[in-house]
């Protein structure tokens, strides 16, 4: 089965718990997870065979949080072509700010210029919505892996 990276960039602790969830309940799938911490992303570029998932919050203007800003300022100064790399994003933000899931959008950005094809829409995990941003990210994995299955066929 293919592997999949697990990235997160959090502030207060939801998105790092999101991703520790998601690593759960992908390995439970039979897929083979990394789940990189943010002083692990020094250098890492992510293999195209591999999937990449990047759980990220939004803090202030809508910007990244900062323990994942380093790694998305080397792969955007580095700017790896990735055409073969399959990627999704979740975002947790709060639509009552007009840059909301703004780290997320970046990043999404980002890896559509690096030339990385989108697995799946990006996920928005609104704050103001839900308490339990996991449990929202849990119920997409349907998606998430009906797209990944597709993909391997």
């Amino acid at each position: 089965m293919a592997n999949v990276n697990l990235v997160f960039g959090t502030v207060y602790g939801s998105a790092q718990f999101t991703a520790e969830t998601l690593a759960k309940k992908i390995t439970e799938m039979g897929f083979t997870t990394t789940l990189k911490q943010p002083d692990e992303l020094a250098g890492f570029i992510p293999a195209e065979s591999d999937y990449l998932i990047i759980v990220c919050s939004t803090t202030g203007q809508g910007d990244l949080p900062e323990d994942i800003q380093p790694w998305f300022t080397q792969m955007k100064s580095a700017a790896p072509y990735l055409p073969k790399l399959k990627y999704s994003i979740v975002g947790l933000g709060d639509s009552s700010y007009d840059t909301f899931c703004g780290a997320a959008k970046q990043f999404d950005e980002l890896l559509n210029e690096l030339g990385a094809q989108a697995l799946t829409p990006r996920l928005e995990i609104d704050a103001t919505e839900t308490m339990e941003p996991e449990l929202d990210a849990v119920e997409w994995l349907t998606t998430w892996q009906a797209a990944a299955n597709a993909d391997m066929l």
